[in-house]
């Protein structure tokens, strides 16, 4: 049986270069790259190598024809999303392994996870008839950010966060809750990760000891109005600490400003990173006022 590369529609891939599907259809006609197959019905399939080599040569050269003559010539270089999710259809955990640790020799943890094993994911969560080889690629992705938030230094900063979790354990989105901990690990904070399901008096102990500066909901569950209430009488001093949101947590705006803290774990990671530093700086600059 051929073994063919997965695909991805117009859409898709123009969101993954950063630009119109209509752009995307000029590059096909002037340059003739990417060039997608056609579906039966006469549907573009983007290769998503060609589409991820293409994507990191224009990060490099910031020009679509420099792009195009340097992603030609690497052709599917190390470590793509294509191959990745072909390890994930064979079931070769070995192959999977492998595609990260390809991935790890040229790009950090970070860039891996959100250039390599997160669109793997997500063009698997989108096929039909894959359930087994979805859930088999969701539950070596939790494995593996699980192994490296081992590796992980220890806490550097004095920063506490607690990222409640509504969704499912197992699934694209406890994926990126994964990914989001790991993330935040690495950049020093101290990051407990709990279900937003239990009682706020179960958790009141684990808020004692983490003692957090900010809460961020996170899943598809996730409501602000079904569980800020129990949350801020768990916490001890509720004013002091940010409720913020990520990816498909249902947030309400208020006085308290809820905001959410973007789609990617980088993006995510860096937001948060930049409130805790505007919460540390606030009583500094009213100590330097008085």
């Amino acid at each position: 049986m051929e073994n063919t590369l997965p695909g991805i529609r117009t859409r898709a891939a123009a969101e993954l270069l950063g630009v119109s599907p209509s752009t995307l259809r000029s590059w096909e006609r002037r340059l003739g790259y990417p060039r997608p197959r056609r579906t039966p019905g006469n549907h573009r399939q983007y290769d998503l190598t060609e589409v991820e080599t293409l994507r990191e040569a224009l990060r490099q050269t910031g020009n679509i024809s420099s792009a195009v003559e340097v992603a030609q010539r690497r052709g599917r270089g190390l470590g793509s999303p294509a191959r990745l999710l072909q390890a994930f259809d064979a079931f070769d955990e070995s192959a999977a392994d492998r595609q990260l640790e390809e991935s790890l020799a040229i790009r950090s943890v970070e860039r891996s996870v959100e250039e390599l094993l997160l669109p793997a994911l997500g063009v698997a969560a989108d096929r039909a008839n894959h359930e087994a080889e979805f859930e088999h690629a969701c539950r070596w992705a939790v494995g593996w950010l699980h192994s490296a938030r081992r590796l992980a230094s220890p806490a550097s900063l004095p920063d506490g966060v607690l990222l409640l979790d509504s969704g499912s354990p197992l699934g694209l989105e406890a994926v990126y809750v994964q990914a989001l901990e790991l993330f935040l690990r690495r950049a020093g904070l101290r990051v407990l990760l709990l279900s937003a399901n239990l009682e706020a008096r179960r958790f009141a102990s684990a808020l004692r000891a983490l003692r957090p500066n900010a809460v961020v909901l996170c899943g598809t569950e996730a409501s602000l109005d079904i569980v800020g209430g129990p949350l801020r009488r768990a916490l001890r001093d509720g004013e002091s600490v940010r409720i913020l949101g990520y990816r498909t947590a249902q947030l309400v705006a208020g006085t308290r400003g809820t905001a959410l803290l973007g789609d990617m774990p980088g993006e995510a990671a860096e937001r948060l990173l930049g409130v805790l530093a505007a919460r540390a700086a606030t009583p500094r600059a009213a100590s330097r006022q008085l």
